[in-house]
């Protein structure tokens, strides 16, 4: 049996552990977590530099070295992302249903764990955190796979979480990192039928694709977020500059940043130069389309625009003639993740939310609010975009199943 294989075979050994867990239990392995990262600050930062100068020496965009970048800051906000979970209700064991049959059989739907979940992700180290506390929380043995990017990182974060299951009675081997940063190793997790109950790709589209294309196991796909704000023309423009600004600078190297700005005809004249002078006050370079160009001062946009996630400061913008127009760009062109409207028309907020395909719709909202700590989930795993068995970010609640427990008094089918 491979390395990857035995790893997930230690995980399957230690997932019926987490399973039978008390959320009593489950709570101080997190709070454990929690102070055992606070304590490690010096040796997990110093990992962490190492891998930033690697990405820097070899000329990373400054996008992908900001998500992989660890702060003091930073591992302060992981570390009470972990306290979060404590105050969340623990799914497992929840009844879905219930209900008594004629026969006097007693039927309950229950939420358990997934039993191993593994992920395979890009850069952002703090994924590690998230991914592990999630899955304890909710009863499951997890296997990490990082980027050859965050090697140093993640295996400092990983060290300190086994530690902290140890130091709580719990195995060590609920949290399981994958050293090997290659494709082959990818692919074992994809084909680990039998050991691996769900499969995760987090990061860019051409990682995802690969990841479903070979995958054997359940897999959800997540991340990719070619997300569109869409202003009206009932629209607030006030509202919808800081909205838009928001959307596209707040953080541009995260999946529910804005890509796309799309503008009714009948408000581009004005609206379009006070987004414009907005945007490039926050460093964001414009590319468009004629109209665009005209009003904005945008560059000219590829077709391939329309269809790229930038992850940086970089807005391709469309003037459009109706809302019908807005809502069949966005089939076109978007990833099924976020896509918001900015408008004072409830009518067209109505038939957006209603015509629009994608995991979460914005009302009036960034975009940047698709996330599952400002849902109140907690840190989230992932923002799925597709429709089985979960849909947008994901939660404690996402990565558990159901099972029917079934109660009689002797009861025998005739």
């Amino acid at each position: 049996m491979s390395a990857v294989l035995e790893i997930c075979k230690a995980a399957k050994a230690a997932a019926p552990a987490l399973a039978r867990a008390s959320t009593d239990v489950k709570d101080r392995a997190l709070e454990a977590m929690a102070a055992g990262l606070d304590a490690a600050h010096d040796p997990v930062l110093e990992a962490n530099a190492r891998d930033v100068e690697a990405a820097r020496s070899a000329g990373v965009a400054a996008a992908v070295v900001d998500r992989l970048t660890l702060t003091g800051p930073r591992l302060e906000a992981v570390s009470q992302s972990l306290r979060d979970l404590i105050a969340l209700t623990d799914p497992v064991g929840t009844v879905v249903r219930g209900f008594t049959l004629p026969n006097g059989l007693e039927v309950r739907q229950i939420r358990v764990p997934l039993g191993v979940v593994a992920m395979v992700y890009e850069g952002r180290p703090n994924v590690t955190v998230d991914a592990a506390g999630l899955a304890l929380k909710s009863g499951n043995a997890c296997v990490l796979r990082g980027s050859s990017s965050a090697i140093h990182s993640n295996t400092a974060l990983a060290r300190v979480l086994r530690d902290a299951l140890t130091a709580t009675g719990l195995p060590a081997d609920a949290v399981c990192l994958v050293a090997d940063t290659s494709r082959d190793a990818v692919k074992e997790l994809t084909r680990a039928r039998g050991l691996v109950d769900l499969l995760i790709p987090r990061g860019g589209a051409g990682l995802i694709s690969a990841v479903v294309a070979d995958a054997q196991v359940p897999v959800v796909e997540t991340g990719v977020g070619n997300c569109h704000v869409y202003v009206d023309a009932a629209a607030d423009l006030d509202r919808a500059v800081a909205i838009t600004v928001n959307a596209k600078a707040q953080r541009p190297s995260v999946c529910n940043a804005a890509e796309t700005l799309l503008v009714h005809r009948g408000v581009a004249e004005e609206f379009l130069p006070r987004a414009a002078a907005a945007l490039r006050d926050a460093g964001v370079t414009l590319v468009g389309d004629d109209a665009a160009q005209a009003l904005a001062g945008a560059d000219p946009a590829a077709d391939a625009d329309w269809d790229t996630e930038y992850l940086d400061l970089r807005l391709a913008v469309r003037v459009v003639d109706d809302l019908d127009a807005a809502v069949a760009h966005i089939a076109r062109h978007g990833t099924l993740h976020t896509e918001a409207i900015v408008t004072e028309d409830r009518a067209a907020a109505r038939r957006f939310v209603t015509e629009v395909d994608a995991a979460a719709v914005m009302v009036n909202a960034s975009t940047r609010f698709t996330d599952g700590g400002e849902f109140g989930f907690g840190a989230e795993i992932g923002i799925s975009t597709q429709k089985l068995h979960a849909r947008g970010p994901m939660g404690l609640q996402e990565l558990t199943t159901t099972k029917y427990v079934v109660e009689g008094d002797g009861q025998v089918r005739g």
